[in-house]
This record gives C-alpha cells, structure tokens and sequence, in this order.
C-alpha cells in the first residue's frame, strides 16, 4: 500500500486552497457515508483533497482513485481493511466505478469498518446512478455542477462572492448589482469570457487548449463511460457525437423529431432513446413542458446543450446568440435547484411560478403581457430596470 500513500501525500502537497466549489460548504462531511456525483472535469478531486488538507489528519486518511492499476492487482476491501487496522479512520475513493461490482465492496466496507468514515465520487453519472437502490441507506449523495458564472470569476480572480437567493435577484437586482459592482469591473466581460470558456475548472490549464480539452472530454463519455454503463455499439457513439454537433450549432426551436432523426440517420424511436441517454450522461439537457412527464417517449420541447461553453467548442464558426443565452440561463437555473418548464407564452418556467424571456438588451416586456411573475432576462445591459434584469446576473445563483 506504500504506493496508494505516496501518491496520495504528492497530490496532497499540490493541492491549493484559496479557491473552493460553493457546494464544498454544503456537504455534511460529518456523515459515515458521502457520494459525490459529477461530469468529468468540474472538480470533484480537488474538492476532495482540499477537505483532506484542510480538515483532517493526513496519517488517518488515505485517497486514492480506483482507476489506478494497483487495484487491478489489489481488492479494494483488503486495502480499506488493511488501512482501519493501520488507524485508519477517513477513507475517499475517486473514481469508483472503474472499480469492478464497487457497490458491493463499498457496501462491505460500510457494514463491517463502522468507524471508518468513507467518501465515494464518480464521473460516470449513469454508472452511479446503478447504486442507488442498492446504497441509498448508505451514502448521502451530492451533485457537483458545471462553474457558474460566480465561481469562474471567483477562481479566475480570487474574489469571494456570495451566491444569491432567486427570489431576492427577482426583487432587488438592481441594488445586488450595485453591490457586486465593488466587487468586480466590467461583468459583461467577465459574461463573454463564461460563455466562451467558463463552465469547467480545467480552463486555468490554458484558455487556448481549452476547446481541445473539453472536446476531449466529451469523447471520453461517449466512448468510455457510456458503454461502460449501456449497451452501446460504435455506430451509436458516432451518431451521438453528431447529434451533439447539430445541437450546437441550431436556433434554439421546438424539435421536429422525425426531421432531426433524418439529419443524425437513424430512427425516430431510436433518436429518443439517444436523447435521453445523452441527458442522463449531462451532455445535453431536455426541456419539457409541466403538463407532460419524463418519459423517455415523451420529446422535448426543446433541447440544449448543458452549457454555453459546449456551445463554443462544438460549433463550426460564430454559435447563435439565441443558443448561448438561453442555454446559459437554462444551465444556471436548473444548476442551482430551481426546476424550469417549458410554458407556451415564454422561454421557460421556473418553479411553476415565474416566466422569463430571454433575449438581446431590445428584448421587450411585450409578449408577457401583464403576468405579474414575468421577466425578462436580457444580454448586453449592466442595469436592469423594474421586470429586466441583466442575462449575466442569473450566474450568480450557486
């Protein structure tokens, strides 16, 4: 096990601190059993390791992530085993689904170590999503996002800000924005720079390579984690790309779903499969409308890809206003909890009470008529006034 603790006391040391994920202040890290879920590259590592440093006693704590080959030579139960009889009482697995029937063996753990803390995170969301059933007594379970538009400036620029509460945006934007005026220049820069690079953690690598890394990203769910959770043959993978690049590039519109199957080469059926396998993956997100359920034979009324920056990596040439914006209002919004609908005299519905249009900053209050919950959330203003409110201030929610 000597290499597991020296691997791990290297990231350790490497690991900085000044900036940290807003739902790191959200996780009971009191609890015997955690799971943090989360797509590739938003950060779970790191919020991991920076707890460990930060919180707990280095001797009693072992990380290690399960696609490391020590564990194709060594069973998981044996090393947490071995580990409690050392002292051991903080156990964090990153990368547990690469770990072959890992449900049963974090069971195990669990049931037979009952002073060992542990602490599961996976990027396969449909490979997690197996365990719920059988863990669902076990581990509380987290969810990390995408950045919003608050943490890309947080840990771009080192600055503390506070998420703030929808219903408070709703009715005090235009002191909230004075405020974060103090706090930050030029927002709709800082807005620009979000759309085009801002939704992963891995863009401080180098804003040039970042298209690179998130297309790469996106080739490691489509070919590796979903067929590692779905039956999925090579020719479905390249249609799910192409899918993917269609999405990127189109006016945000209600699907014609036999149309769009025709373009991609495939069926109908088939295409709504894809759909929602793509949602469950978090590479896309589907918008329904209230007055019909989630079933996978239920189409959208609209699709999106998950965020702006997806937006800009696919796209050949110049992504669609229209496109970015409500994408980027849909990410955040839903990012931080609330559940947006698709209603038929707006862009979306939020918590079954308030309608938004999304729009340029000539965007009127026309087409909500006299809806007394109606706003407009419009690009390229710094201000807001009375029922619009600046695109760029929906970013600060989480």
């Amino acid at each position: 096990m000597d290499s597991l603790f020296d691997k791990y006391r290297r990231l350790l040391g490497e690991i900085k601190t000044d900036f940290k994920r807003g739902l790191s202040g959200r996780i009971n890290w009191q609890a015997r059993g955690i799971c943090i879920e989360g797509a590739r590259g938003t950060g779970k590592s790191t919020m991991m390791l920076q707890y460990i440093k930060e919180h707990l006693s280095t001797e009693k704590t072992l990380y290690a992530s399960l696609d490391d080959l020590y564990f194709k030579q060594h069973s998981l139960v044996d090393v947490a085993e071995t580990f409690y009889g050392q002292g051991g009482r903080y156990l964090f697995l990153d990368e547990v689904h690469k770990y072959e029937n890992w449900q049963t063996a974090v069971k195990n753990i669990y049931d037979f170590l009952p002073e060992l803390q542990i602490v599961v995170s996976g990027s396969s969301i449909l490979a997690l999503q197996k365990s719920r059933a059988d863990l669902s007594r076990r581990l509380l379970r987290y969810h990390l996002t995408e950045l919003s538009l608050r943490e890309f400036i947080g840990l771009k620029h080192s600055i503390d800000i506070p998420a703030i509460e929808l219903g408070q945006l709703l009715t005090n934007h235009v002191e909230i924005v004075s405020d974060l005026q103090k706090q930050i220049n030029s927002p709709l820069l800082h807005f620009k720079q979000y759309l085009d690079y801002g939704a992963y953690p891995f863009f401080i690598e180098g804003q040039a390579e970042f298209p690179m890394r998130l297309n790469q990203l996106i080739n490691v769910i489509i070919d590796y984690d979903l067929p590692e959770a779905r039956a999925i043959e090579v020719s479905t993978q390249s249609k799910l790309k192409r899918l993917l690049y269609v999405l990127s590039s189109i006016v945000p519109y209600k699907p014609n779903i036999s149309k769009l199957a025709e373009q991609i080469g495939t069926s109908r059926l088939r295409l709504l499969e894809m759909l929602h396998i793509l949602e469950e993956a978090q590479l896309i997100r589907n918008l329904r409308s209230s007055a019909y359920g989630i079933s996978i034979m239920n189409k959208p009324e609209k699709i999106f890809l998950s965020n702006p920056s997806m937006i800009n990596a696919l796209a050949e040439g110049q992504p669609e206003k229209g496109n970015l914006r409500e994408t980027f209002f849909l990410s955040q919004l839903q990012n931080s909890g609330a559940i947006v609908t698709y209603p038929e005299d707006a862009d979306f519905k939020v918590n079954n009470k308030w309608l938004f249009e999304i729009g340029s900053k000539s965007k009127s209050t026309e087409q909500l008529g006299n809806h007394a919950n109606g706003f407009v959330a419009a690009d390229e203003i710094q201000y807001g006034n009375k029922n619009k409110i600046p695109l760029w201030l929906f970013g600060f929610l989480y």
